[in-house]
C-alpha cells in the first residue's frame, strides 16, 4: 500500500506539470515512466558490477558503456545514483542533451521496453520540476514490487481520472474479476492484443504469484513467467511505453508487449497461440474492408470491430483456450446476420460458458454504454451445454460520473476482507458473481429466472436465434395485489367519506 506522503508527492507533481504547461495527463504519465526506465537500468547495472565484484569477474552485461557519447560526456553521470546528485541546472541540461539521445540509441536491457524508446522525447519544462519528479521516484523503494506496483497504478488512475484519455483504462476491480474467473495457470500464455496499459496482463501475473507461489521456485516455469508467458498488442507507442514499463514495475521481466494493429495486420504466426485471453478492446464502430485482415473477414463478414475483435479471440486461442472479455451489449443481441451468425459459432462450434451483465454505470464518465462479460472456451467441435447468466446490479461503486466507493475498502473488490452483510451484497456483487461461478455445474443449475443468476440450456438460447441478452431469458417476480370485495371497498369509501366532512366541520369552526 501507498504511504499517504508518497500520494501527496504524487499529486503535487502531477499539479506541477499542469502548472508547466502539460495538461496531457499521458505525456506526464509518459515522462515520468522515461525516469522510472532510467532507475531501473541504473539498478541492474549496479547488480552486475556487485557480482562481478563477488566473482572477480569481468561484468557480464554492461548498461551504461565506458567512455563518453559524442558529446564528451561520461556515460556514467548518466547513472542515476550519479545525476541524481547534481545541482538542477546541470541535471536538467545532463538528461535533455545527453541522456534520451542515449537512450534512443540503446537496447541496453534486451527488453521490449528499450524497443520502444527509439522516439524518446523529453518535454519536462523546468529544472525544477525534473527535480521534484527525481526526488519523488528516489524515495521509492524499487525493491518492493508492491510499493513500485502501487505507485505506478496510482498514477494509471490519474489517466482514468483526467478525462478524455480514460478509455484507455479498464477498472481495475473489474479487471480482477476477470482474471478469478479465469483462474490462469502456470503453463498459459496469456494474451490482450487491445493491452493499453496492460491492465489484464499485471493483474494475471498478480494472480499466479499469489495463488501458485511455487512457479516462481522452478527455472523453467520462472523463465516462462519472465520471457514467454505475457503478450499484449496495441498500436500507440505511448501506451506500449506505459504498458511495458507497468509489466517491469510488477515484476515481468520480458514481456512481449509489441506494436501491433490487431484488426489490420494478419495473424498467422500468432494463429492458435495463446491459451487465456484478457481483453476489453475499443469498440469505434466499423472499419473499412481494405483495411481489415482478410484472415477475420473470412470468419466473419463484417465492418463492426466489436464482431472483429471477437473473430480475432476465436482466430488466436488454441484449442482448449479459454477467454473473458467485454463486449457492448449489441453483440449479445444485434439482429445483423454478421451479428447473428458469431452467436452461433460462439454456441455451436466451441464452447459459451458465461454471461456476465455488468452495470451500465461501470464505465462512467467516459461512457454510459451497456456491457457484459463474455467467458468461452475454443474447442472447434461444440460443447455448449447450457449457459450461465449473472445480472450483475452493482460494483461497489455509485453509478454516477463520480463513481465515489460505496463500502469500505475492506468490503470492496472480489474477495473482501470481511464477508459481505445482504445489505452490503446489493452494493457490490462481485464476491457473489465469483462465488456463484464455481458452483456453476452444480446448484447453479437449480436456479429460478427469476433469480440474480440462472443457467439456460442451449436449446433455449438457439430458439431465440442465438439472442445472448440477459433480459431474454430473465423472468420477473410479480407481486400479488390485494383484490378487496366489492362490499369491502363500498365500506372504505364511505369511511373515507366520513373522515372527510367530519374534517371540514372541524376547519369551518375553527374559521368562526
Amino acid at each position: 500500500m501507498l504511504t499517504g506522503t508518497l500520494r501527496n508527492q504524487v499529486d503535487s507533481i502531477w499539479n506541477a506539470f499542469w502548472s508547466g504547461g502539460i495538461s496531457n495527463p499521458l505525456e506526464v504519465m509518459e515522462q515520468i515512466t522515461y525516469l522510472l526506465f532510467l532507475r531501473r537500468l541504473d539498478d541492474i547495472h549496479t547488480l552486475e558490477e556487485r557480482k562481478a565484484t563477488a566473482t572477480k569477474k569481468p561484468l557480464a552485461r554492461r548498461i551504461f558503456p565506458e567512455g563518453a557519447d559524442p558529446g564528451g560526456r561520461p556515460y556514467d553521470d548518466m547513472r542515476w545514483s550519479r545525476f541524481k546528485h547534481f545541482a538542477v541546472p546541470d541535471m536538467f541540461a545532463l538528461i535533455d542533451k545527453h541522456v534520451f539521445p542515449f537512450l534512443r540509441t540503446m537496447n541496453a536491457d534486451g527488453s521490449t521496453y528499450a524497443h520502444h524508446m527509439r522516439d524518446a522525447r523529453f518535454t519536462i519544462p523546468t529544472p525544477s520540476l525534473l527535480a521534484k519528479v527525481v526526488d519523488m521516484l528516489d524515495h521509492v523503494p524499487m525493491e518492493d514490487r508492491d510499493t513500485k506496483g502501487d505507485l505506478y497504478e496510482y498514477m494509471l488512475g490519474k489517466i482514468a481520472s483526467a478525462g478524455q484519455n480514460g478509455q484507455f483504462r479498464t477498472p481495475r476491480h473489474i479487471i480482477q474479476l476477470m482474471v478469478e474467473l479465469t483462474a490462469p495457470a502456470p503453463a498459459d500464455v496469456i494474451c490482450d492484443p487491445a493491452s493499453g496499459t496492460c491492465g489484464f496482463l499485471v493483474a494475471a501475473g498478480e494472480y499466479l504469484r499469489d495463488k501458485h507461489p511455487s512457479m516462481l521456485r522452478d527455472a523453467a516455469k520462472r523463465e516462462h513467467f519472465h520471457h514467454g508467458m505475457f503478450h499484449g498488442y496495441d498500436f500507440d507507442n505511448t501506451m506500449l511505453r506505459i504498458g511495458s514499463m507497468n509489466m517491469a514495475l510488477h515484476g515481468v521481466d520480458n514481456p512481449d508487449v509489441r506494436y501491433k494493429d490487431s484488426l489490420a495486420q494478419g495473424h498467422a504466426e500468432d494463429d492458435e497461440k495463446y491459451s487465456l485471453i484478457l481483453a476489453n478492446p475499443p469498440f469505434a464502430g466499423s472499419l473499412d474492408y481494405e483495411n481489415t485482415a482478410k484472415d477475420l473477414l473470412s470468419i466473419v463478414k463484417t465492418k463492426k470491430t466489436e464482431l472483429l475483435f471477437l473473430a480475432l479471440f476465436l482466430r488466436l486461442l488454441k484449442p482448449g483456450g479459454r477467454a473473458a472479455v467485454i463486449v457492448p451489449d449489441g453483440v449479445l443481441f444485434g439482429s445483423s446476420k454478421a451479428h447473428k451468425e458469431l452467436r452461433r459459432m460462439i454456441v455451436e462450434d466451441q464452447k459459451l460458458d458465461a454471461i456476465v451483465s455488468l452495470p451500465s454505470g461501470v464505465f462512467k464518465p467516459y461512457a454510459g454504454v451497456s456491457t457484459a462479460i463474455v467467458l468461452f472456451t475454443k474447442t472447434n467441435s461444440g460443447g455448449t451445454d447450457r449457459v450461465w447468466f449473472y445480472d450483475m446490479e452493482a460494483d461497489g461503486r455509485s453509478l454516477d460520473d463520480k463513481r465515489q466507493p460505496l463500502l469500505s475498502e475492506d468490503k470492496l473488490g472480489v474477495t473482501p476482507a470481511t464477508a459481505l452483510t445482504e445489505a452490503e451484497h446489493g452494493k457490490n456483487n462481485l464476491p457473489d458473481v465469483l462465488a456463484r461461478w464455481n458452483l456453476r455445474d452444480g446448484t447453479e443449475r437449480k436456479r429460478a429466472r427469476t433469480e440474480q443468476s440462472f443457467c439456460v440450456p442451449k436449446a433455449d438460447i438457439a430458439a431465440q436465434g442465438y439472442d445472448l441478452s440477459i433480459n431474454r431469458y430473465k423472468e420477473v417476480v410479480h407481486e400479488a395485489v390485494e383484490h378487496l370485495p366489492p362490499l369491502d371497498i363500498v365500506a372504505k369509501l364511505k369511511a373515507l367519506e366520513a373522515e372527510i366532512q367530519a374534517g371540514m366541520r372541524e376547519l369551518e369552526g375553527m374559521l368562526q
